[in-house]
């Protein structure tokens, strides 16, 4: 969670380093990097939600930030609440992605589009560990835990957990294939 501007500066480098986007570039472009300025308003919202800054001007930057936020996740179809993610996201495609707002996923995740983390009928909800590679399709309901370093492949359902580490999981239902996971290594 993103308590001060340490931390927000922070999760912004780890964002943009996760994207590749070269360092010498300090905002993103004024047409395209969609991608880039979500997750930016993302963490920018986090900030203001969480560090409770008082005064006029932080209350018409946190509104401002909502509703860049708000407006960018309706033009490129995601609904990705606040304080989900740890640093590093990396949402690679424009297109359908639905997180639920009680899960909790770690560091460096790489998700395509069209990927579905939500809740089952009991209420739980899944945790997803550091270095995980989501694919295209890939739905995960529940409470499961996914472990660190995971790869969960294109179009996988996944309704258990897979608590053990640098795996690779597919199919419907998902299963373990490989002892190798994600290739998603960042640090």
């Amino acid at each position: 969670m993103i308590q001060s501007r340490e931390d927000l500066h922070l999760y912004l480098q780890k964002d943009k380093e996760a994207l590749s986007i070269p360092a010498c570039r300090k905002r993103p472009r004024l047409l395209g990097d969609d991608i880039w300025k979500f997750e930016r308003a993302l963490r920018y919202v986090e900030y203001y939600t969480n560090s409770k800054t008082g005064g006029v001007i932080s209350k018409l930057c946190a509104y401002y930030w909502k509703y860049r936020y708000y407006k960018l996740g309706l033009k490129l179809g995601f609904d990705v609440p606040c304080n989900v993610f740890d640093y590093g996201l990396r949402i690679n495609h424009f297109g359908l992605l639905i997180v639920n707002p009680n899960c909790r996923i770690g560091k460096f995740c790489d998700i395509h589009q069209g990927v579905n983390i939500g809740t089952s009928f009991d209420g739980g909800c899944p945790t997803l560990g550091d270095n995980c590679w989501i694919g295209p399709g890939a739905k995960l309901f529940g409470g499961i835990v996914i472990g660190n370093e995971v790869a969960i492949g294109a179009g996988a359902i996944v309704t258990k957990s897979f608590a053990e580490d640098n795996i690779t999981i597919v199919g419907n239902p998902a299963r373990k294939i490989k002892d190798t996971g994600s290739i998603y290594k960042r640090r």
